[in-house]
């Protein structure tokens, strides 16, 4: 038996109870995993309500992320062995001491890099993984532009950005983020509360164009964005925090010579299975080596899960929430 943090029926975080709940046993190609730390998502706090687009049988447990120790292997396992510290992604059902998951879904955890820190790595940095390295195709030298910088998804790009030798742009709404955004790395700022977005970066491109725009906001700025985009621009949409889904104007794509490339990590993680393990790998050993700081922002006990999603739904988290069991 284990605990578990369970939802049993659409509520806010106060209606999560915390249950001792049978130990799973692993299938074909399965490893059950003694579960240290899960990280959460603003998604979590969507999906407790019935409002995500995945709704999974009650009862359930939130937590899509999460890192610990291999208790068990099914048949056919190989690569993996009980002991092993592990990471993986599961969508949700994470939130519990002892989970079942299939072995491709998991990356194993290099020495130097706690639990803690490695359960955050999956969800907001490998979207920014993706985003600059398969979609971006970014290369050192480059300018990339990064909106909404201080939001987790943002962060992770600027710091993502950095490592792989970029000139990065930090644009937000305010200077507080902004001092943020230069604190993970990002080399100029764009303040565009009190900026023109467009002609501001123009003017920090020197007129070039910017060469990568990793777009998490969309609504008003996506356009003013577009415009400042230099000649083969890669434009990454990312998604819509911003509210409005924006509506481009496509001759802006003719006279830019500039690519409009969606981003939807979800899909590449199914679709391309090995690739997206190279790229949790590669974020663990920069994490491990220290040259990746993913910033835990608050650790909560099982009992403090309310508290934990309550801050995310509040937009109060400074990087990742985790919950140690």
């Amino acid at each position: 038996m284990g605990r578990a943090i369970l939802c049993k029926a659409y509520g806010p975080p106060e209606t999560l109870v915390v249950e001792d709940v049978a130990d799973p046993s692993p299938g074909p190609g399965e490893v059950a995993v003694r579960v240290r730390a899960v990280a959460l998502n603003f998604f979590d706090t969507l999906i407790i309500q019935g409002k995500y687009q995945i709704k999974p049988p009650f009862p359930f447990s939130p937590g899509a992320e999460f890192a610990g120790e291999i208790v068990a292997v099914g048949d056919g396992v190989s690569g993996f062995a009980v002991g092993d510290r592990v990471a993986g992604m599961t969508g949700y059902g994470a939130c519990r001491e002892r989970l079942v998951a299939p072995q491709t879904s998991l990356v194993a955890i290099p020495d130097g890099l706690d639990d803690v820190r490695a359960a955050g790595l999956f969800v907001t940095y490998g979207t920014s993984m993706h985003a600059l390295r398969q979609r971006g195709e970014l290369k050192p030298g480059e300018t990339l532009v990064v909106l909404g910088a201080a939001g987790g998804t943002g962060l992770s790009a600027v710091e993502i950005g950095k490592l792989m030798g970029a000139r990065v742009i930090a644009c937000a709404s305010s200077d507080e983020k902004l001092d943020l955004a230069v604190a993970h790395g990002a080399d100029e700022t764009v303040n565009y509360a009190a900026e023109d977005l467009g002609p501001r970066l123009k003017q920090l491109t020197k007129g070039k164009g910017v060469d990568v725009l990793y777009d998490p906001v969309g609504d008003r700025l996506a356009e003013p964005a577009l415009r400042a985009m230099g000649w083969g621009g890669r434009y990454l949409v990312i998604g819509f925090a911003g509210g409005e889904i924006p509506k481009i104007p496509l001759n802006l794509v003719l006279l830019k010579g500039c690519d409009v490339r969606g981003v939807f990590w979800g899909a590449f993680t199914e679709r391309e299975p090995a690739e997206h393990r190279g790229n949790v790998g590669q974020l663990l050993s920069w994490a491990a080596t220290g040259q990746l700081r993913a910033h835990v922002g608050g650790v909560y006990e099982p009992d403090g899960i309310v508290d934990a999603l309550n801050a995310l739904a509040r937009r109060e988290a400074k990087g990742k929430l985790v919950i140690r069991f």
